[in-house]
């Protein structure tokens, strides 16, 4: 801002200086007229005015100096233009005899006499770069008002602009993961501001989500954690009660049991942690029926599976993944199934389609979601299979996400008809 005022204190400077000069000029024009004139009426030159750092000087038809003033007596023209035979011309002068090192404005003025043409040379002072100094001082004066109060009023501008973001800073730095539901102020106007408030606000939204779902993930593992080892602890501690009257065998197997369940919870909470983590592997070209047929080859069968697979229908995904998210799929029809569980592939105008039915009691509709809740577990399922961690469904759901799909759970006639849904991979041209 300095920068942009001395830039504009140079030009009142340039025009303040052109405007003295030409207000010289127009003087000398005017005094050089009265001179003539009066030669005119009395046929001699008048007394010619004896200002300091003024030149004049009167030449006649022969060159011969007719009348000057006393710094120029004796001395040669002072320009060049004694050629010019008619017209007024004004011209800079430096370094005249009289005036060493110094530049004057000039002006040629020749006039008619009976006798021939006269010419009148006059000069004055050239104002200097800075005019005077009273300008000067007044130039330097206006700069710094200017210069302030360009300074105050940026100063107040940027302090309004800002004011809301050291409002958000505040009111971040009071934000603490034991209370994310605080919010930072948005501003009132549309701009940049407002726009950086919302997305602080959005970030707290997601991070408060985020903390509440592990705290409550937290707490359901711990509980589901605390059931075997206590199962365990129980084992153990009623067996060194009556060493004597245990059956070490069955005791091992009970607590194999509980072992095998902690195992499994412990697969599942890694699995989870991998996924929430949302670490990033490669993706193959993956064909839906040749997954199901090698899976479905690896499974020991307790039931019946039918398979309708539609060859051809490839998705872009991790296939351990899928084969895991299929794995949990199947293992929940294989517990709640009667006699058979049918898989379906198909595509469904660009996306690929998996069904896995199962004949059993089903879901009730309003309990649809709550199944893909983690740790959730109905009492039908819990009557079924004791050992379950209720983490394959929420896993299975997770995974299908991550693939820009979903899982959910259909209407059939009877059982229950999870179906998942993928974008096809597209077509290799």
């Amino acid at each position: 801002m300095a920068l942009i005022c001395t830039v504009v204190a140079v030009l009142v400077l340039m025009a303040v200086r052109e405007n003295v000069r030409e207000r010289r000029v127009r003087n000398l024009v005017t005094q050089a007229v009265d001179i003539t004139q009066q030669v005119h009426e009395t046929g001699k030159v008048p007394p010619l005015p004896d200002t300091p750092g003024t030149a004049i000087q009167v030449f006649d038809p022969s060159d011969t100096l007719i009348a000057a003033t006393p710094n120029m007596v004796n001395a040669p023209p002072m320009n060049r233009l004694m050629l010019r035979p008619t017209g007024v011309a004004t011209s800079n002068i430096c370094d005249l005899r009289a005036f060493p090192g110094e530049c004057k404005i000039g002006i040629y003025f020749p006039f008619h006499m009976p006798d021939g043409v006269w010419r009148l040379h006059m000069a004055v002072p050239d104002p200097p770069w800075y005019v005077s100094f009273t300008v000067l001082g007044l130039v330097i004066a206006g700069w710094m008002l200017l210069v302030g109060a360009t300074a105050l009023a940026a100063n107040r501008l940027v302090g309004s602009v800002l004011a809301p973001v050291d409002v958000m800073t505040s009111e971040l730095a009071e934000i603490t993961v034991g209370d994310l539901s605080r919010r930072v102020p948005v501003p009132w106007f549309h701009d940049e501001l407002r726009r950086l408030a919302e997305r602080a606000n959005q970030t707290l939204d997601r991070a408060e989500t985020a903390v509440e779902r592990q705290r409550r993930f937290a707490s359901d593992a711990s509980h589901d954690l605390r059931s075997p080892l206590t199962a365990i602890h129980l084992e153990i501690e009623e067996a060194l009660l009556h060493p004597e009257k245990t059956d070490w065998k069955t005791t091992a197997r009970a607590l194999l049991d509980s072992v095998e369940r902690l195992q499994a919870l412990v697969s599942c909470l890694l699995q989870i942690a991998r996924l929430d983590a949302g670490a990033p592997r490669g993706r193959d070209t993956v064909d839906l029926a040749d997954l199901v047929t090698s899976e479905l080859a690896l499974r020991p069968r307790s039931i019946t599976v039918t398979e309708q697979l539609t060859p051809g229908v490839t998705i872009n995904g991790d296939r351990l993944y899928l084969a895991r998210l299929l794995g949990n799929l199947l293992d929940n029809a294989e517990r709640h199934a009667e006699s058979n569980v049918t898989v379906t592939v198909s595509r469904d105008d660009g996306t690929a389609v998996l069904e896995v039915l199962d004949d059993g009691d089903g879901i009730p509709a309003d309990k649809r979601e709550i199944v893909f809740q983690r740790f959730a577990r109905l009492d039908a399922s819990r009557k079924k299979d004791t050992g379950g961690t209720g983490l394959g469904l929420p896993i299975a759901r997770q995974i299908a996400e991550n693939h820009g799909g979903t899982l959910t759970i259909a209407d059939c006639p009877r059982g229950a008809r999870f179906v998942l849904r993928i974008p096809c991979a597209p077509e290799k041209r």
